[in-house]
């Protein structure tokens, strides 16, 4: 024999080392014995390992898998080369990779269609241990709904239907329908989406999201109620359900005023009281009806209960900063961060500051991030819109105000946002037909009948008609402050200066706003009581320190008071000019910085 030298021992521990891991991964790959079982291949532990969550470790190893695979085709079976492409695909969805995610899916559906014809044309050799292994495969119908979910995060909502709707109805989870008939009903299609939600509740009659949807797209609050009839008749403690179903079939028919007693009910029951949702859903009815008190008292309520609570936070937001309150927005918008910045509502509460800030580029950029984030954000919609109005740009806010009716055809402030672009840009008669539609379809109540005498007093014929609708408005809701402002407009025009006084002081008597402060001050000094106007306009800035035209009546009365101070600070204010020159360079500057930033962002 020939001699040998011995091995160094370090060699040798090296090549037990690799004997071991070639052992572990390339032997469990050939066919078993059928006396073995109950052994484990590399599948079985990638498997298992994506089971455990641990989708890094899935990754790796199932991308250095696929290479070999790709490398010799004979070293996996095709159902194995199936399972690693899909479990690298949940990996790389994991990682919200979805285009790679997406692609891999594809594969893994090819090489599934591969197996199935392999399948068919292979008679059956008797080995019961293949059974195990075709019990255990990834379902075809997830891998499509995770497709599915890739490409709702793209923005691809076509790709996503026709992926879905490739899925025979017998086969569809209810997860399925339900994505289904959200699609459908985004992209306009009513019908569908309807069977999809009925689809839903009928396996799960207690799918509460499905029924909002169904009441949405105008399904009768009786046939829905009587889709979950036989599970509140045999399940305990469901007697409220009917009672929730008929509060938001009045809240999707824009019947906010039994909406609101209904859900009083509702909350007043013990069992139900201080329920974060239902007192979300009241906070927002009573802004739907313009009673921003109550709103933001409710608002206040929900926050308590739940401090990290998000949905409805940006209209308590923007209640807010309507009232001046522009510190309290602030800091809500950076608790909003805080808890998560991957929803519209942070964006939108920083975007009404910037807005009620004058800085109209600023909140236009964060209403685009806002969109981004969630495009069916109406609030983040308005904002937007306002913004582009207030930048002289009304053809792209109509645009977006047009989108928020789409998105909530019973909220008024909609409807008002496009009237005031269309006066905005003179189309009165554009104005008018939109309110009398308004009117028409929302009902004649104290908000309509405003916003129809607004666009009357754009045109001198109309102004009686105004009047009248004003009158109606305010014998319906004497503290409807839009009411009121309007009518003393109207007066104003007349100069009847004392009619106005005693209505401002009369909607007043039982509330505080700035507006209503500062126009009763306008009418104490047409009538030259110059004491009293004095003390409401100081009234006025203590609610909104920011409201300009308080603080210029203000100054304006000073003036007059005294003509030698009024010289002396003209004067200071003659050598100040360059520093307002200034300013206003550096308002310029900030609004081409951000608008900037909204072309690197995409955002138009």
């Amino acid at each position: 024999m020939p001699h040998m030298d011995p091995m160094d021992p370090g060699e040798a521990a090296i090549l037990k080392s690799s004997l071991k891991i070639f052992y572990r991964l390339f032997v469990p790959l050939l066919p078993l014995p059928a006396a073995l079982p109950g052994r484990m291949n590399v599948i079985d532990h990638v498997r298992d390992m994506a089971a455990a969550g641990l989708h890094s470790n899935v990754r790796l190893l199932s991308s250095l898998l696929l290479t070999m695979s790709n490398n010799n085709p004979e070293l996996f079976s095709p159902s194995q080369k199936y399972q690693l492409l899909v479990y690298h695909a949940d990996s790389l969805f994991h990682d919200k990779e979805y285009r790679n995610a997406v692609s891999k899916y594809t594969m893994a559906l090819q090489q599934k269609k591969a197996l199935s014809k392999t399948s068919k044309v292979r008679p059956s050799t008797g080995n019961s241990a293949s059974a195990p292994q075709s019990q255990c495969l990834p379902s075809e119908i997830e891998v499509k709904y995770k497709m599915a979910e890739c490409y709702t995060m793209l923005k691809q909502d076509k790709d996503a239907i026709a992926i879905l709707d490739g899925i025979p109805s017998r086969q569809r989870t209810p997860k399925i329908n339900m994505m289904l008939a959200n699609l459908y009903k985004k992209a306009g299609q009513e019908r569908p989406s309807v069977t999809s939600y009925k689809e839903v509740l009928r396996q799960c009659p207690l799918a509460l999201d499905a029924i909002l949807g169904l009441l949405s797209l105008s399904v009768k609050g009786a046939e829905v109620a009587s889709m979950t009839m036989n599970v509140i008749q045999t399940v305990p403690n469901l007697d409220w359900l009917s009672v929730w179903i008929k509060a938001y079939a009045f809240v999707h028919t824009g019947d906010n005023s039994r909406a609101i007693n209904t859900i009083c009910s509702l909350e007043k029951k013990s069992l139900l009281r201080d329920n974060v949702d239902l007192l979300g859903s009241l906070a927002d009815l009573y802004f739907r009806a313009g009673d921003n008190k109550n709103s933001v008292l409710k608002f206040e309520q929900a926050q308590m209960l739940d401090p990290y609570l998000i949905k409805g936070m940006d209209v308590y937001g923007y209640l807010l900063a309507r009232e001046g309150r522009l510190e309290d927005v602030e800091n809500l918008g950076c608790r909003l961060f805080n808890i998560s910045d991957q929803h519209a509502e942070p964006w939108v509460v920083s975007g009404c500051h910037s807005f009620y800030s004058k800085r109209y580029s600023r909140a236009l950029y964060l209403g685009a991030k806002a969109i981004q984030l969630n495009s069916n954000s109406v609030q983040a919609l308005l904002l937007k819109g306002a913004a582009l109005r207030n930048m002289g740009r009304v053809q792209e806010a109509i645009i977006h105000f047009r989108e928020a009716i789409r998105l909530a055809p019973c909220r008024l402030d909609c409807y008002e946002g496009l009237i005031e672009c269309y006066l905005a840009s003179n189309s009165i008669r554009e104005a008018m037909v939109m309110a009398n539609n308004v009117y028409k379809t929302l009902g004649a109540n104290a908000q309509t009948l405003t916003l129809l005498a607004t666009v009357c007093l754009e045109d001198p014929v109309t102004q009686e008609k105004a009047k009248t609708l004003l009158d109606k408005a305010l014998n319906q809701r004497p503290d409807y402050i839009k009411a009121v402002v309007k009518k003393a407009e109207l007066l104003s025009r007349e100069q009847k200066y004392e009619d106005g006084i005693a209505l401002l002081r009369n909607a007043l008597a039982n509330q505080s706003d700035c507006v209503l402060h500062r126009i009763l001050g306008d009418f104490l000094v047409a009538v030259n009581e110059y004491q009293e106007a004095m003390d409401q306009y100081s009234i006025a800035l203590s609610l909104d320190p920011n409201d300009q035209k308080s603080l210029e009546g203000m100054q304006k009365m000073e003036k007059e008071e005294s003509p030698t101070d009024a010289t002396q600070e003209e004067d200071v204010d003659d050598m100040e000019g360059s520093g307002e020159e200034g300013d206003l360079e550096g308002s310029d500057s900030e609004a081409a910085q951000w608008a900037d930033q909204e072309q690197w962002f995409g955002m138009q």
